[in-house]
């Protein structure tokens, strides 16, 4: 464990402050307007915020004396609070992080030769149910704020920064903690936050949100955003996916490949990456590949086999390597691209369908601590 990066900022929380960081470039100009200064603001408070990472106004000197004024009297910019930092054998490495109220998320960073990704939460705790999944068992707590979003990936590019190894976010994935498209209003300025230019600039291919099926804001996001997408498919039929993906009983399987076909409509040259959870003797049948490949058929797809990562209390287990070996070269036969995950981070519980964890033992122990402490899917 190292001590956590520290920063140039005071966490305040003063009635009528607004937080920065929970304004993409539209809600800057909105306040710069509110300021009665100029659009081109935006600009440079993106770049002092995200580029930079400064927060201390003062340092923000193409500003005036005037507006940086201003901003200490209306604005702030408060950040998650680390108290836990680990990094696993693999050179996973996992922060959790506190925010407001006593609730805390956890982050995870994985490194890969030429690329860095970062699994970000988008919710404390998630109320889907899906069975196979460690977060699901922590119930559902809040949605997170645009700036607690954004503020995973300007903490963990601060954090990388300071280890002075180059190593560097190039790939975000909403699929940490929560599901993202119930969370809708702060997502969406945040992966907008993450393809701008003038802020993280990553390419629109390069931010991937991942969704259990909420289909009334797929179809939404289809409409608003061109990002990369993945679904957690987990079945190829209704019945068994009711079981594993409860959201499914909701917007059964039709509904939601109907919304898929419109994302890709909407995204030429995209497709979508389909996330299925390989477990024993449930659903990792010869039948079970012979179905996927059928439902799919005419989709663009990658399919992405995700061996099972075990929790206390789950009620599954892993299929064996030779049987999810052999569901993808059924797959591949079908013409699908289809790739099986590595796992990354297990050792720290960082891991796919992992995350959680000890969060809630980890914040009880933070007191003990005296302070901060340290430690892809």
């Amino acid at each position: 464990m190292t001590s956590a990066p520290a920063t140039d900022i005071t966490a305040r929380d003063e009635p009528g402050r607004v937080n920065l960081l929970d304004l993409d470039r539209a809600g800057l100009q909105r306040l710069a307007a509110d300021l009665e200064e100029k659009p081109f603001r935006a600009v440079q408070l993106l770049k002092w915020l995200h580029q930079r990472r400064v927060t201390d106004f003062e340092r923000m000197t193409d500003l005036s004396k005037a507006l940086r004024s201003r901003l200490r009297e209306c604005a702030e910019v408060r950040l998650p609070r680390p108290v836990f930092d680990q990094e696993s054998r693999d050179g996973t490495r996992k922060w959790v992080l506190a925010l407001d109220g006593g609730n805390a998320i956890e982050t995870v960073f994985i490194p890969e030769n030429g690329r860095g990704t970062l699994c970000v939460s988008s919710q404390v705790g998630c109320a889907l149910d899906c069975t196979f999944c460690s977060t699901a068992q922590q119930g559902f707590n809040r949605n997170l704020t645009t700036a607690e979003i954004i503020g995973q990936v300007w903490f963990a590019e601060d954090a990388l920064a300071a280890e002075g190894r180059g190593r560097r976010v190039t790939n975000v994935v909403l699929m940490g903690m929560g599901e993202p498209l119930a969370n809708y209003r702060s997502v969406l300025p945040a992966t907008r936050l993450m393809v701008d230019q003038h802020a993280y600039g990553l390419s629109r291919r390069r931010v991937t949100l991942s969704t259990s099926g909420l289909v009334p804001n797929l179809r939404r996001l289809a409409e608003e955003s061109d990002i990369s997408l993945a679904v957690s498919l987990h079945a190829p039929n209704d019945a068994l996916r009711d079981e594993i993906v409860p959201v499914n009983r909701r917007y059964p399987l039709a509904e939601l490949l109907d919304a898929c076909r419109l994302y890709v409509e909407r995204t030429p040259h995209r497709r979508i990456t389909w996330e299925y959870v390989m477990l024993d003797g449930v659903n990792d049948g010869d039948r079970h590949a012979a179905e996927l490949a059928r439902l799919l058929e005419g989709i663009p797809s990658k399919i992405n086999l995700i061996p099972f990562n075990p929790f206390p209390g789950a009620r599954y287990r892993c299929s064996p390597a030779e049987r999810i070996e052999r569901f993808s070269r059924q797959l591949q036969r079908a013409g699908y691209i289809t790739t099986v995950r590595r796992t990354r981070g297990e050792d720290i519980d960082g891991a796919c369908g992992q995350l959680v964890g000890q969060v809630d033992d980890r914040i009880r122990r933070r007191p003990r601590w005296g302070g901060m402490e340290e430690s892809r899917p």
